[in-house]
């Protein structure tokens, strides 16, 4: 119980969004630069009003615009399907301890078809059980690829084989930009929803 305790405090004490201020959030419209009110009427025909993360990539006007053409691809016209995409943005919310990307993505992760264990052990840190096929070539080769920086030859050859190289290529965008998304999170300090149903405490360092 002692230990239990500490680690639960520990996590508190380190998660972003917990006893911390935010940095980064909503900018008023009466504060927007002509620039910015822009990108956010952009933004708003594209894809609603702005959350998260695009609160805080609306200080760079050009750049917003550029990473949600990144993001409308990764996401919605990439290689893999709903349920192994989703997965890999799970896998990278996990390795960047992001409680705003995990909780926006658990959901869609599900409906996508991805079974609740096996998110459930990623959000634990743990090697999921009874995974497909094609999920095992997914988490072995996003994990080894975020953990090791590179990648085996044989997994390297297994997702080749899995997804073929325009499947590898898109999985590599996906992660790049959802680390982009979790370093843009965790920087502003962005805290996850008020009314969040799935989160995740950071690692023990």
């Amino acid at each position: 119980m002692k230990k239990y305790a500490v680690a639960v405090v520990f996590a508190m004490a380190v998660s972003p969004g917990v006893h911390a201020q935010e940095r980064m959030g909503k900018i008023p419209a009466e504060k927007m630069s002509e620039a910015q009110k822009k990108a956010a009427a952009d933004h708003a025909a594209a894809r609603g009003a702005l959350t998260g993360p695009w609160n805080v990539l609306l200080r760079s006007p050009e750049l917003i615009g550029r990473v949600r053409g990144l993001s409308d691809y990764v996401r919605f016209n990439g290689a893999l399907p709903p349920r192994l995409s989703e997965f890999v943005i799970l896998i990278t919310a996990r390795q960047w301890s992001q409680p705003y990307e995990w909780n926006a993505h658990y959901s869609l992760a599900l409906k996508g078809g991805l079974k609740p264990d096996i998110a459930k052990a990623i959000g634990d840190g743990r090697r999921p059980q009874g995974m497909a096929d094609d999920e095992e070539t997914a988490y072995e080769f996003a994990t080894e690829l975020q953990r090791n920086h590179s990648v085996s030859d044989a997994t390297y050859a297994r997702a080749v084989s899995t997804f073929g190289e325009k499947g590898v290529v898109d999985m590599i965008g996906l992660m790049g930009h959802y680390t982009l998304i979790s370093m843009v999170l965790n920087t502003a300090r962005t805290p996850a929803p008020a009314d969040a149903t799935s989160t995740i405490a950071p690692f023990p360092r």
